[in-house]
């Protein structure tokens, strides 16, 4: 029973992963349609992201009261009905109004299934279930890329991707029992925490800063790739929709090794170690000037980004408590989102301003800035015994 739970939660990470890139890889051909800027994008961006984190926070309530197995299958339901949405748009604002069930359905699960799989499985696991998420995101640029290759419109990319959140709801909702029957007592027994206590917790703070630094980094690096692949590489908005999956493809394979690398390597250092990764790629982006180390960069730094969450997301019970795991990885997933929140819209200002090649030269910074904070952490914050 527990590895089918295990099933059906990667599952979920999947559906998770699926739109989240695919906005992103649209938004070239969307933002000509549409005759918007493109700096526009980081107005739907700021939607999505702004209610995830209403729902992250109201997330440690609503998984106490409901269970995880119903907030999972409401949750990916509302993603569908957004992405159904998004496929029958044709103005800005539609998109713009669709915005909120996408981002309502994504904090409260992601945050229960962050939590659950934590507390309950090693490492490797937590790392494989972001795979699974990596798997879904890499999935999304690919369909969008074949459909605008096969000269279809970019609405039919939204609409096989709901496709498959339909079934998986249907699914979810199938499973509910089977959550109540694992989950049931642990559920039973929680006692919400106040966020007014939670961020009062030594190390809480500093976390929660590496969680809106990396944010920056995934957010900037997943939204923007296809456009600065076009704006300043020069590439058609058909190839360098296919090769912005890179960097989900980097991500994927980076989190399926990663997850053997836990056996031996602890989730502090193989933070560290991604962190180095990441530089090393966005580096090779800031020196290129040509499309195939472009694309290298591009795949190294999602190759970086892999172990990272899923490690600090991991090490939150054992660096807090598991008692406290569910209400730090709530506020933990509101500090992302926040971040995906609000620097895409602050990063689409900069590139109006200066334009988006400076676009390696700002990852760096952050990152430099979630390594220093990260450090910090390990300095407040005592491990639980």
């Amino acid at each position: 029973m527990t590895h089918l739970l295990l099933l059906l939660i990667y599952l979920a990470f999947i559906s998770l992963g699926l739109p989240d890139a695919l906005l992103g890889s649209a938004w070239p051909v969307i933002s000509t349609q549409f005759q918007t800027p493109v700096s526009y994008m980081g107005i739907v961006s700021l939607l999505i992201a702004g209610f995830t984190v209403i729902s992250s926070l109201l997330s440690d309530r609503v998984n106490s009261r409901f269970g995880t197995g119903k907030v999972t299958a409401v949750s990916v339901a509302l993603t569908a009905v957004a992405l159904l949405g998004f496929a029958f748009s044709n103005r800005f604002w539609h998109l713009c109004v669709w915005a909120i069930p996408y981002g309502l359905g994504a904090g409260s699960v992601d945050t229960g299934l962050n939590n659950y799989v934590a507390s309950n499985y090693a490492s490797r696991h937590m790392s494989w279930l972001h795979c699974m998420w990596g798997v879904g995101a890499a999935i999304g640029p690919y369909v969008m890329g074949a459909v605008l290759t096969g000269g279809q419109i970019w609405n039919m990319g939204y609409l096989y991707i709901a496709f498959f959140q339909i079934v998986l709801t249907a699914i979810t909702l199938i499973s509910i029992p089977k959550w109540k029957q694992n989950v049931g007592q642990q559920i039973e027994d929680y006692t919400p925490i106040p966020l007014t206590q939670v961020i009062k917790i030594p190390g809480v703070i500093e976390i929660l800063l590496v969680f809106l630094c990396y944010s920056a980094v995934e957010a900037i690096t997943g939204h923007w790739a296809s456009s600065y692949l076009v704006l300043h590489m020069g590439l058609s908005k058909e190839r360098a929709a296919g090769l912005a999956a890179m960097y989900y493809t980097g991500i994927v394979v980076g989190r399926a090794v990663s997850g053997f690398v836990t056996f031996r390597v602890s989730d502090k250092h193989l933070a560290y170690i991604g962190m180095g990764t990441v530089l090393a790629g966005l580096l090779m982006m800031l020196v290129s000037r040509w499309e195939f180390l472009t694309m290298v960069g591009f795949t190294v730094t999602g190759v970086g980004c892999a172990p990272i969450f899923p490690c600090i997301i991991h090490a939150t019970p054992q660096r807090f408590g598991r008692e406290r795991s569910q209400a730090i990885i709530g506020v933990e997933m509101a500090s992302f989102y926040a971040g995906t929140c609000f620097i895409p819209p602050l990063f689409g200002l900069l590139v109006d301003w200066v334009g988006i090649s400076c676009m390696p030269l700002v990852l760096i910074g952050v990152l430099l800035c979630m390594l220093l904070l990260h450090f910090r952490v390990y300095r407040i914050a005592e491990p639980v015994k």
